[in-house]
């Protein structure tokens, strides 16, 4: 690390003009939140592997800014050769470099690695003291970086209709419709997801992720893919262009730029793109004369590409596509569905065989079966739930870790249909380990399973049909009473939110504080948001919504067919945490009043959940009406599907116990048994 540094800050001297300091962001060209391992600069320099941060270099300093999620992580990752920033508490960076670097200082940053918001926003903080932002012409981490990975030339791969419910063309006549709307002529497309679902392509490019690295222009006549043509075969090729889309190869995004600017790009192809459909009123000509703009997402467009365009003749807007991709088509929505259903049944034999091992390898009283305490083991064998969830009785004795057992969840979900990977890396957590929200558990250093220990596991997978998400917390022995109340504080939060009903127009800030309420009471929170977006087969983060008491959260209203997690936490550093979080469909809700005319909203659950059983009214006929969906997937016949409901009514779950949900849902399972 020292040798790194000493490296950079030998390249920022030599630099014309010499650099004061030098900003190595998180991001990649396209300002993604998960980024390629070639793209992964800031975690080479710095040494912390969070998904967030931004490193900072300076001739006899070195500090990482990082938020909420990442602080304990952070603390164990940096080298003493870093100091720590918290994003929240600390001051940001702009204003630490104006206040503590000399006046007319230089400050350096890869004009593609940082967006214009975050560009322009230091550029007026600098400004106070005649500081400069230099844009490098080359990334000098690149320079010192000798053994960087080569760019990932994965293939690129079309997107079918059936998952993807709306072809190209519809989706670019909605596009150029809004181009005309907003009096642009043209629009510059840099978020990966953005592109991935615009044309309705997928890839491999960035870990857990499908999608390709890769630019889009789109203009009222024509349509620009930028990819490193490696990745593109004939017969993919020929999709692409029967959608009028011409493919270029991914370094001509910058000359393009430049020639839309100069209104050249249009006469530099000779493929047409439904320029009829799009203008079917005989009026292109008159559009083509009035609009005159480019549109630009500032949050999403690199420095570098702006730096090409007219200033006077920008369209600096979020991009139309960002609310498109989030509204949820009905194919769509029916296919998150269905994959969480599968993704539902994975989850439930994981939960089934580890609570076996710990049983027969530590002794474990159990989570699902009543037990005396974790002093001697006892076979499951001779239970339904057991024998008929799993798909033989497991032998194995070996010790358990945080990988090994995320490793077997990963099998369960690749079992099912569509399954393509994980959506992100399975936070599983024992312990002390579980307070570290972003966790990611190492072979060689990860923890073992505790029967004493809170286990908690995030995990999602990423399907054909549906991207998923889901956090479940769970204890094999007996929890502590701090632990079952703070267990119980996060499930009423949860509980909260997500029963909750608000008028069209509400934002995601304003419905944060509903699952932080039952914590507040007792003293406690959590330093992250509450709710994010979850794309189909694309990224599990997804915006341009979310629920959060972060300021961003109050730029767009919550609307119907748009996907959001409910997942509030707790975190005691050193000791535990706990979180639970299940993917939500925003839809119209069917109210006795409607105050103002405004329409109002709730939530459709699509997560398997067990914790939301009862307690609510009809809640528990609702979800088990869910696991009656979920039981098919494992392959039982029907009065074994009966037979592991009566199982689930009378077993009785240590953390339900703390609200005492548990004879709700055993009178409702009777009732539904009585129905099949």
């Amino acid at each position: 690390m020292a040798e790194i540094l000493s490296a950079l800050r030998s390249l920022m001297a030599s630099h014309s003009p010499p650099l004061h300091a030098l900003i190595v962001p998180s991001e990649d060209y396209h300002q993604s939140e998960y980024v390629s391992d070639r793209d992964k600069r800031r975690e080479f320099v710095s040494g912390f592997t969070g998904s967030a941060g931004l490193a900072l270099i300076t001739k006899d300093e070195a500090r990482l800014w990082t938020d909420g999620r990442y602080f304990l992580q952070a603390m164990q990752q940096l080298s003493d050769q870093w100091q720590l920033m918290r994003i929240g508490e600390d001051p940001s960076v702009d204003s630490w470099i104006s206040d503590n670097l000399p006046r007319e200082a230089a400050i350096g940053v890869d004009p593609w690695c940082v967006s214009v918001d975050t560009a322009q926003r230091w550029e007026r903080a600098f400004a106070k003291n005649q500081q400069k932002l230099i844009q490098t012409s080359s990334n000098l981490v690149d320079e010192v970086w000798k053994n960087q990975p080569p760019a990932e030339t994965n293939p690129v791969i079309v997107h079918p209709l059936e998952f993807a419910g709306r072809s190209v063309a519809e989706k670019l006549k909605d596009l150029r419709e809004k181009l005309a709307i907003e009096r642009a002529r043209g629009i510059i497309i840099t978020a990966l997801d953005e592109v991935a679902w615009l044309y309705n392509i997928r890839g491999s490019d960035v870990s857990y992720c499908p999608v390709v690295h890769a630019f889009a222009i789109v203009t009222l006549n024509s349509a620009f893919l930028y990819v490193d043509k490696r990745k593109v075969s004939s017969k993919v090729s020929s999709s692409i262009q029967e959608n009028g889309i011409e493919v270029r190869e991914y370094g001509a995004v910058s000359s393009d730029v430049a020639l839309l600017a100069s209104n050249q790009l249009d006469k530099d192809t000779g493929l047409s793109s439904g320029r009829n459909d799009v203008c079917e009123t005989g009026t292109c000509e008159a559009e083509e004369n009035n609009n005159d703009l480019i549109w630009v997402d500032p949050a999403s467009c690199c420095y570098a590409l702006f730096s090409k365009l007219d200033a006077k003749k920008m369209l600096l807007q979020q991009s139309p596509l960002a609310l498109a991709k989030a509204l949820k088509n009905p194919v769509e929505l029916d296919g998150l569905r269905n994959a969480h259903i599968r993704d539902g049944a994975a989850v439930v034999q994981y939960l089934v065989w580890l609570d076996k091992q710990m049983q027969e390898i530590y002794g474990a009283s159990g989570y699902f079966l009543e037990g005396k305490g974790a002093s001697k083991k006892r076979s499951c064998t001779d239970s339904w739930f057991f024998f008929m969830l799993l798909n033989e009785p497991s032998r194995e004795t070996m010790k358990l870790t945080e990988v090994t057992a995320s490793d077997k969840l990963e099998g369960f979900r690749a079992t099912k249909e569509h399954f393509r990977g994980l959506s992100f890396p399975t936070i599983s957590s024992v312990g002390p380990n579980a307070a570290v929200i972003h966790y990611s558990p190492q072979p060689e250093t990860c923890a073992e399973l505790d029967p004493d220990s809170i286990y908690l596991f995030d995990s999602g997978a990423q399907y054909l049909d549906g991207t998923t998400d889901i956090t479940r917390t769970v204890h094999f022995g007996k929890p502590s009473e701090h632990e079952k109340a703070c267990y119980t504080s996060v499930l009423k939060g949860h509980i909260a939110l997500g029963n909750a009903r608000f008028p069209n127009g509400t934002n995601g800030h304003a419905l944060d504080i509903l699952a932080r309420i039952p914590l507040w009471r007792y003293g406690l929170d959590y330093r992250h948001g509450t709710g994010h977006g979850i794309g189909s087969y694309l990224n599990v983060h997804e915006g341009p919504h979310l629920i959060s008491f972060r300021p961003q959260a109050r730029n767009v209203p919550l609307q119907a067919s748009m996907t959001v997690t409910d997942e509030p936490g707790y975190y005691a550093d050193g000791n535990f945490g706990i979180r639970l979080e299940n993917v939500l469909v925003i839809k119209e809700a069917d109210t006795e009043f409607n105050f103002g005319d405004k329409g109002y909203l709730s939530f459709e659950h699509i997560t398997w959940q067990l914790e939301l059983l009862s307690k609510v009214e009809e809640a528990a006929a609702l979800k088990l009406m869910v696991i009656l969906s979920i039981v098919p997937h494992i392959k039982l016949q029907k009065i074994d599907r009966l037979k592991v409901l009566f199982e689930f009514s009378t077993s009785p779950w240590q953390n339900a116990m703390a609200l005492g949900l548990r004879e709700n849902f055993k009178n409702c399972c009777v009732f539904l048994l009585d129905l099949c």
